[in-house]
């Protein structure tokens, strides 16, 4: 049968109606950039293609669908994203909002964000500078941030007095060792006057838990590693921090949904992403994955790296509701660009959320991820 010339319902050629559907995409002729141009216009009539578009879109979905009341966000960051500032100036806002509602991150983004908070300062300078000169001086480059060594040695002395403490003289989690370790940064930000310039600090007063998987590597870990040696009796309990990021995620899926933003990738990428695969394969709990999958990342996908695995890869692993991977946005870019825009639109279209409070709330979390494990292996031996 010859279909040539054959039309559409609408009467229209069907190649036109395909072709109609394919240019349904706003015109791109965005107005000029004035000095009154706001944050939001800027990223809504300018980011109009490549990964510009992918962080309008990003921006959108943080704020219009993410930040609903109903969904759960969890952030992991990565990299040494604190030392830059990003700590004060993007992740405390989004806390404070109760835009974040559990994180997971390095020991070293904690570490070197506990630098502020007790009165040490970091100076912007130039990668460029010859680093033999710099050992001789004493100074520590972080590529183009400078800081007097003087500023480790501090730090390490802080941490070292704090986990000296008898609160601290038994096992707990990585959440509960931050959430303890807050209260006495935030104690040190007051006594100096310095308002609030610590994640940990801000963590501590909006119950926000912070994970690290990875306790042992950053200088947080040697210094507890040293007290160790002295007879401090302060013990990480990874497992804990397992099951509990897993009955935060089992909880917010149980009402609502469940979202994810991740700054970077590494291990906390997949600290964050694995709750799923734990609840589902490992504890054999009925479950779809997360709603909501938004990464900011620098990371090709194709060298076989954890940051730059994509949504769609995460499916198959049943990390990401397979339903919802239209609406996953993997946004190619710095995130020392991406975060503070991202923070700015996010502040300026939404308002405050309700904090969530989930470090008051793990241990009952926690039990009711045990009963639905108990539950679980019940129903598999019948």
């Amino acid at each position: 049968m010859d279909n040539r010339g054959s039309r559409s319902s609408s009467g229209a050629p069907q190649e036109k109606v395909k072709k109609n559907r394919l240019l349904q995409g706003k015109p791109i002729h965005p107005r000029a950039i004035t000095r009154k141009t706001t944050i939001t216009e800027l990223i809504d009539e300018s980011f109009l293609a490549y990964n510009a578009a992918r962080l309008r879109e990003a921006c959108r979905l943080f704020t219009t669908r993410m930040l609903e009341p109903d969904v759960t966000i969890g952030v992991s960051l990565t990299g040494a994203l604190t030392p830059a500032g990003l700590g004060m100036s993007s992740i405390i806002p989004l806390m404070n909002r109760g835009f974040i509602d559990w994180m997971v991150t390095t020991g070293a983004n904690l570490y070197h964000d506990s630098h502020f908070a007790i009165g040490r300062s970091l100076h912007m300078g130039s990668p460029h500078i010859d680093d033999r000169e710099l050992r001789k001086q004493g100074i520590v480059r972080i590529y183009d941030i400078l800081f007097d060594y003087e500023v480790l040695l501090s730090t390490d002395a802080f941490y070292r007095e704090v986990v000296r403490q008898e609160e601290f003289q038994r096992e707990m989690s990585t959440a509960e060792f931050h959430f303890r370790i807050g209260k006495y940064v935030r104690e040190r930000e007051r006594a100096l006057g310095l308002g609030q310039v610590s994640i940990l600090s801000a963590a501590y007063e909006a119950g926000v838990p912070i994970y690290a998987p990875s306790p042992g590597d950053s200088s947080i870990g040697m210094n507890i590693a040293r007290e160790a040696i002295d007879g401090c009796r302060v013990r990480i309990d990874i497992t804990r921090d397992v099951n509990e990021t897993a009955a935060i995620v089992l909880d917010a899926k149980a009402k609502g949904k469940s979202a994810v933003l991740i700054l970077g990738g590494g291990s906390p990428k997949n600290f964050l992403l694995q709750t799923e695969p734990h609840i589902q394969e490992v504890l054999g709990i009925n479950n779809a994955g997360h709603d909501f999958f938004l990464q900011i990342t620098d990371a090709r996908p194709d060298t076989g790296g954890l940051s730059g695995a994509t949504p769609a890869e995460a499916v198959s692993w049943g990390k990401i509701n397979p339903e919802q991977l239209p609406a996953a946005v993997v946004c190619y870019t710095d995130t020392t660009i991406a975060l503070p825009l991202l923070t700015a639109y996010a502040v300026a279209n939404h308002k405050p959320r309700r904090l969530a409070r989930l470090y008051d709330k793990r241990e009952d979390l926690y039990t009711r991820l045990v009963s639905a494990y108990r539950r679980a292996q019940k129903r598999k031996k019948r």
